[in-house]
């Protein structure tokens, strides 16, 4: 009977900073600062990639996938942090625990196969330049854009699935958000089953595209060394230099957050260490703000746009 009972929880209480209500307050303003930001900046982006003629290139399609991966990941989770920061009653109902996590770990998903998607895409750019247009046909990008999504959506479903399942032991979740790392831990039951299915989904869609990632690299680097001219080299390096700002930010985070040793967590495996906290909001919150920055920076393409997008607004 106790069993069933904790397998019936109809809501979930959510620790993030409970005794914390300097934090919280202070958190509430720097973090809807940078939500503004990301759909201001990814949602410009898109807009570009719609509307500017000069942008439709497989580059700027998976761009505008980033983008909006961006804004429907963050708007997952922050809009309801936002809220139980100004709460007394910090929680989420069982279902919508469910979806939260579903639609966290679908983006997240997505967004590593999608990084690489685009470094293929920048590998068939620079090391073979005149079989670009035949490689990367518009069948081929959407296909491959589409293929990113639907493994997001399929590996969260499964693992969603399975975690929402098992019997809980209480229902205070120690981080700010449904993460299924934190739910994980609540489970007094075995849970080997799914950590092997997790092991799984982050070999087949992280480390994979990561591998490839860094062959593509390699070979761009290789190729970029073979040209004579330091322009030609400063131009080819230009055209993926945002791309691998943005891998760098995504994976370091990700892979630091769910590849770390275990060992530390033993010691106290009720509580998510500061550390983790900070890194899991880095990841949540760091990395869509920085991907439009990066781009409108460092995209000589992206910024003309955005002149050309001026220039209408203003009737120039």
């Amino acid at each position: 009977m106790e069993w069933e009972n904790q397998t019936h929880l109809e809501e979930f209480f959510l620790k993030g900073l409970s005794g914390y209500p300097g934090l919280e307050h202070l958190f509430f303003v720097v973090i809807l600062m940078m939500y503004a930001v990301i759909l201001v900046g990814n949602g410009t982006l898109i807009i570009l990639s719609i509307f500017d003629s000069h942008l439709h290139t497989p580059m700027y399609f998976f761009l505008g996938n980033l983008s909006f991966l961006d804004i429907c990941f963050t708007t997952s989770s922050i809009p309801f942090t936002l809220v139980s920061f100004l709460s007394e009653r910090k929680t989420i109902s069982f279902l919508g625990c469910a979806v939260q996590m579903f639609l966290g770990l679908a983006m997240g998903t997505t967004e590593c196969v999608l990084l690489g998607m685009m470094a293929f895409d920048r590998y068939v750019a620079i090391c073979n330049p005149l079989r670009y247009p035949l490689i990367m046909s518009k069948s081929s990008y959407v296909t491959m854009a589409t293929g990113s999504w639907f493994s997001g959506v399929a590996n969260s479903a499964v693992q969603t699935a399975f975690v929402m399942r098992l019997p809980f032991c209480g229902n205070v979740i120690n981080h700010f958000l449904c993460e299924i790392l934190a739910v994980m831990k609540m489970a007094c039951t075995d849970i080997s089953g799914n950590e092997f299915i997790m092991l799984v989904a982050t070999t087949l869609f992280t480390l994979m595209p990561l591998v490839l990632i860094v062959i593509s690299y390699s070979l761009i680097i290789s190729s970029i060394l073979s040209i004579r001219s330091a322009e030609g080299r400063s131009k080819a390096f230009s055209t993926c230099s945002a791309h691998f700002t943005v891998v760098i930010i995504f994976y370091g985070t990700i892979l630091f957050m769910y590849m770390k040793p275990k060992s530390k967590d033993k010691f106290n495996a009720d509580d998510l260490d500061a550390t983790d906290k900070l890194i899991s909001m880095f990841y949540g919150v760091m990395t869509p703000l920085m991907n439009p920055l990066i781009y409108s920076l460092r995209n000589k393409d992206v910024k003309e746009a955005i002149k050309n997008l001026k220039g209408r607004l203003l009737g120039k």
